[in-house]
């Protein structure tokens, strides 16, 4: 699993390019952490990249295969997916 570095900017630095940055977390999605002393403050993140919930995260993961109020086969009948 690749790690996503998230860009840090001190809080002055923010302040005097806050359009670009802005700007610039729009463009790319990517979050950017605000830190005044070294130590994250707060974090802009692009409008619309919440992260899910957990109502309806699974949708359209799994499929239903055959009638599910048949009786269950015997466990002989069933196949493992590979």
């Amino acid at each position: 699993m690749t790690m996503v570095r998230v860009r840090q900017v001190p809080a002055g630095e923010f302040k005097a390019q806050c359009l670009k940055l802005i700007d610039e977390v729009n463009r790319s999605r990517t979050p950017l952490v605000i830190t005044k002393h070294g130590k994250p403050v707060t974090q802009l993140v692009p409008v619309g990249d919440a992260p899910p919930g957990v109502l309806g995260c699974m949708k359209d993961t799994a499929e239903i295969r055959g009638d599910l109020l048949d009786a269950v086969a015997s466990p002989d009948d069933w196949e493992a997916l590979g």
